[in-house]
């Protein structure tokens, strides 16, 4: 029986991992769960698989759940509950389903516990990929990828030669945008860019799919974890997202990793790697294999995407900044503020402010609180130079 960690269990990645722990025979139990604001659920989890061990980091929706609590239950609170948990709870898998650069000290504590981590939260290593990296070896701890990108080029590399790759093939899909023609995409609405196509994510990831910011950070991601160049990095658009990424060999040999999309694949893969135990997730489906289209991307259009390698070869604080700004930027999108070619330009905005500290974890979440005011202001001036972005009714 292994024994997972639940981060973020009430998200899109926390429930999908539920998903496969309740299947027959899954091999899996879970000693502690964590959320921010959605208390309610969070008990009902609890409940249905026996779980003492809470955290919640919005003081309010602890204060809420507090009545409720089961007999027996510990509920950790605040802006440390997830460190609490981490250390109140005995797992040998960590899976981290946080979004945003707040759920990098939770990975930090992992690691130093000499954890597997099963990382869906790109913010720690696009923001800290080399501390972790360092972290992961001096701790024997391991860090397995959850996007489905990462996940498939690890198990492409799986009994390879590392010095024999060429390059790795980063597919995307072109999110909801792909195309539109780029002149309208400033009078794109939030409710448009959130319809992704193919796959069902939290809104910051939806929108970064829509701009390619989320893959300008997976080249980031990348880049740490299998240490490559940014030149051994190339990001294909794949519309139909059933190959997930390729791997490009010396003697021109291409090795792909494909299934339909559901991000249950990568989680069931980083719960049980190396082993390949059955799992929900569908396999070879003609219908849905039987077209695959590749195409370059745009760099008019997806003008983001250049970011991720200018942030490898400027390096210090450079992917931290990108990310703090791209946080802000997605939610003043997200509310109307700024208009969706705007978040481009918040994201220059704190990267000329940058101070390149990156010399340590605490540095760099300096780095991050100094590139969110940054933004915040860029964003404050754009709102004040321009006409309101387009609104939706129901924007999250």
């Amino acid at each position: 029986m292994t024994s997972i960690l639940l981060l973020g269990s009430t998200g899109s990645i926390g429930t999908q991992t539920l998903d496969l722990v309740r299947q027959s025979g899954s091999g899996l139990s879970v000693s502690g769960l964590a959320a921010r604001t959605s208390w309610e659920t969070l008990l009902e989890q609890a409940h249905e698989f026996g779980v003492t061990q809470l955290a919640l980091t919005d003081t309010e929706a602890a204060a809420s759940a507090r009545p409720h609590l089961a007999p027996g239950t510990h509920l950790h609170e605040g802006p440390e509950a997830l460190q609490e948990l981490i250390h109140a709870c005995e797992f040998d898998t960590a899976v981290h389903g946080v979004v945003g650069c707040a759920g990098l000290p939770a990975s930090v504590d992992i690691l130093r516990r000499g954890k597997r981590l099963a990382l869906a939260n790109k913010e720690s290593l696009v923001v800290a990929g080399r501390h972790l990296m360092a972290l992961a070896e001096e701790h024997g701890a391991e860090i397995i990828p959850v996007d489905s990108e990462h996940s498939a080029v690890l198990q492409c590399l799986r009994g390879e030669d590392r010095a024999r790759l060429k390059r790795v093939l980063l597919t995307c899909s072109g999110g909801p945008l792909r195309l539109t023609p780029s002149a309208d995409l400033d009078r794109v609405t939030p409710q448009e860019a959130l319809q992704h196509p193919n796959w069902s994510m939290g809104p910051r990831i939806t929108i970064g799919s829509a701009s390619l910011m989320n893959k300008a950070l997976e080249v980031i991601e990348l880049h740490h974890l299998f240490e490559l160049t940014p030149e051994q990095i190339e990001v294909v658009i794949h519309p139909q997202s059933i190959v997930h990424s390729m791997v490009e060999f010396v003697d021109g040999a291409v090795v792909a990793h494909m299934g339909v999309p559901d991000m249950r694949g990568p989680i069931h893969h980083a719960l049980h790697s190396p082993d390949r135990p059955p799992s929900p997730v569908r396999g070879f489906d003609l219908k849905a294999f039987a077209k695959l289209e590749f195409e370059a991307p745009d760099p008019v259009r997806f003008p983001a995407l250049t970011l991720g390698y200018e942030c490898i070869r400027a390096g210090e604080d450079a992917a931290c900044v990108l990310n703090a700004a791209d946080e802000v930027a997605v939610q003043a999108f997200l509310d109307g503020a700024i208009s969706f070619t705007d978040m481009n330009r918040v994201h220059h905005a704190a990267l000329e402010k940058r101070q390149g500290d990156a010399s340590s974890i605490e540095a760099l979440m300096a780095a991050d609180l100094r590139a969110r005011t940054h933004a915040q202001e860029a964003v404050q001036t754009l709102t004040a130079s321009g006409p309101a972005a387009p609104k939706t009714a129901s924007s999250p």
